[in-house]
């Protein structure tokens, strides 16, 4: 088999991985696979003999292509304001992820990061890069690389311990209890397991914006989040970026997406996706073949 063929068989078989690189980078499906793309043709471009490590080299230049991404959208959003949260993973309730996934509360605290920042932190903390590694995409020094890390680790701290903070078992409970009451139609059940100054956001993209903002306090976030079932939209337990969650469908579409963070047995925070566009590019593998709430 020639060299560029063989080569572009190992890709392909790699692509997965660099998909699953690129997404905590950039926090977007759809840019993720963009960037993958450019690192294809990138590829083409070179010499195969040039190559030693052909793994290696796609992961530092899918890295490289994913900072020049975020430098390219911190400059268009300079000056505006507005909830924006990072694509989802939804997967069905209790499923456990053996590759270290991000977070919810994790990945939207990345986008107040730098770009060298997000990537020297999502390389060296969530894929385990050698400090050496992360300065090489990076292009620094060994020691202003570490210092990045250092500067990105405490800005997303109290990110981190909300995505631990309690057992699975004890946030799927509460996840739960605010679902059925979403289900029932009882905002007073929902705001009992929420906290006073619990915060929801909204991110309903371009075709729902109008819908994107924060509202705070247990009972304006439950009233808030009835709405949601209005035109009886079926509620399914799932798993949200690896943490208990929520996903609302009608006729067999998604119709939101609702990710928590809890501390001390109440729910602190709900993240709500309604952007329909980004909804429906999520892969939800027949979780909609549930046509009604989850046993």
């Amino acid at each position: 088999m020639p060299d560029q063929d063989r080569q572009t068989g190992q890709f392909e078989h790699l692509r997965p991985r660099l998909q699953a690189l690129a997404y905590p980078l950039l926090g977007s499906h759809a840019e993720a696979t963009e960037a993958v793309r450019e690192v294809r043709v990138r590829l083409g471009r070179i010499n195969p003999e040039e190559v030693a490590d052909l793994p290696g080299w796609l992961a530092v230049v899918t890295a490289r292509v994913c900072l020049s991404r975020l430098g390219e959208r911190a400059a268009r959003a300079a000056g505006r304001a507005g909830v924006r949260l990072p694509d989802v993973v939804v997967e069905p309730a209790g499923w456990v992820r053996q590759d270290g996934s991000v977070g919810l509360a994790l990945l939207t605290a990345l986008e107040a990061l730098t770009p060298t920042e997000r990537v020297a932190l999502v390389l060296h903390e969530v894929f385990r890069w050698h400090v050496d590694q992360v300065a090489t995409v990076l292009e620094r020094t060994t020691a202003v690389t570490r210092k990045l890390v250092e500067q990105a680790r405490r800005q997303v701290q109290p990110a981190r311990e909300a995505d631990a903070e309690g057992s699975a078992a004890v946030r799927r409970r509460l996840v739960d209890a605010f679902g059925a009451a979403l289900r029932d139609g009882d905002p007073a059940a929902a705001a009992a397991v929420l906290d006073p100054e619990a915060e929801l956001s909204v991110d309903g993209g371009r075709a729902r914006s109008a819908a994107t903002g924060s509202v705070r306090g247990a009972r304006r976030v439950a009233e808030r989040a009835a709405e949601l079932r209005e035109g009886g939209s079926a509620v399914v337990a799932v798993q949200v970026n690896g943490a208990p969650g929520v996903l609302l469908a009608r006729a067999g579409e998604p119709t939101a997406v609702l990710g928590f963070a809890a501390r001390a047995g109440r729910i602190t925070r709900v993240q709500l996706l309604l952007d329909p566009e980004r909804l429906a590019a999520l892969d939800l593998d027949g979780l909609l073949d549930l046509d009604g709430p989850p046993e």
